[in-house]
């Protein structure tokens, strides 16, 4: 989308409420932030990494309600090696991820930075 629409403006109480463009200039611009349905992040995670400042795994196993110790077990490490996992520069190999993402029922996209 090369030029800039000239929408119409709905108002309710004199104030601008609603914005409306033609659909095809719609499309266009929401193909812009299209994202894969299986990549879904939770916003409470999305909050938690941004916010928090905590890791994508560590907000996953508490949305999830884990103990690290719970976790680990799922995955076959001890407690201290998630602890070690969770820090926010953790570069966990790509096994090790698809096993964490395995004990979560998420995918190995939704762990990943």
């Amino acid at each position: 989308m090369n030029t800039l629409t000239n929408p119409q403006i709905i108002t309710s109480n004199g104030k601008p409420a609603f914005a409306v463009i033609p659909w095809d200039e719609y499309q266009e611009l929401t193909q812009q932030y299209t994202v894969d349905n299986s990549t879904w992040i939770p916003h409470e995670i999305v909050k938690a990494t941004l916010l928090g400042d905590i890791s994508l795994l560590r907000a996953w196993r508490e949305y999830f309600n884990l103990t690290q110790q719970e976790l680990a077990q799922r995955v076959g490490i001890t407690q201290p090696a998630l602890a070690r996992l969770e820090k926010n520069d953790a570069k966990p190999r790509a096994s090790t991820l698809k096993k964490l993402a395995a004990a979560m029922d998420i995918t190995v996209a939704q762990l990943s930075d």
